[in-house]
């Protein structure tokens, strides 16, 4: 048997012994609490899940260069998409601190921590464009994310550790609104033009 069959036979027999971990974890917590999102992940279950994405990272992901060069306006463009399109699950600074980030299962990482910080920018592109199987992460390539924008994602989750109050102050205004936030930005601006409204605008602490 030539090398890579035996590299290939290893590989497959290590990815079906993992399996079998994860199945054997989640049949014992099935059982122990049902399959509620409520719950904490458990320390096995969250290694299990580490193991898991870093079974499905391909090892030529991990070698891939950032094509796009770390500048203050590939930040800015960055950060912009990212009070838009991430901000909801991954917060603004990336702590996952979302009504919807916190309620996943499991919860978004904190991605200013080394589980995250320490991947490759390679992985870190691949899991944005391919998402994360059994978790709340989904593919975004081949939809509106070009390679282009994930590899400024990249740029932007190296700068999480460093953001400051100012730049999450400028993402606040950038964050999706809903309805109720919508309609009192459409009184305050009635109020402050003059315009008759049945009352001052309330403001709201969220």
């Amino acid at each position: 048997m030539n090398r890579g069959k035996k590299i290939g036979l290893l590989a497959l027999g290590a990815f079906a012994l993992l399996l079998l971990q994860a199945l054997a974890g989640f049949a014992i917590l099935a059982r122990a609490h049902g399959w509620s999102a409520r719950e904490e992940p458990s320390a096995p279950e969250k290694w299990i899940a580490r193991r898991a994405r870093n079974a499905a990272l391909p090892p030529e992901a991990k070698a891939q260069r950032n094509p796009v060069p770390n500048t203050p306006e590939v930040i800015a463009d960055a950060r912009a998409h990212w009070a838009d399109h991430c901000a909801s699950c991954h917060a603004n600074d990336g702590s996952g601190d979302t009504a919807m980030g916190a309620h996943m299962y499991p919860p978004a990482p904190d991605m200013r921590r080394p589980v995250t910080q320490n991947l490759t920018d390679g992985e870190l592109f691949f899991i944005i464009q391919n998402g994360v199987r059994l978790t709340g992460m989904p593919a975004w390539g081949g939809s509106d994310h070009d390679a282009e924008d994930s590899w400024k994602l990249v740029r932007f989750i190296r700068h999480l550790p460093a953001l400051t109050p100012e730049e999450r102050g400028q993402m606040e205004k950038l964050n999706p609104k809903g309805p109720e936030e919508r309609k009192e930005e459409e009184e305050e601006e009635k109020f402050l033009k003059g315009e008759d409204t049945d009352a001052p605008p309330e403001h709201h602490h969220h």
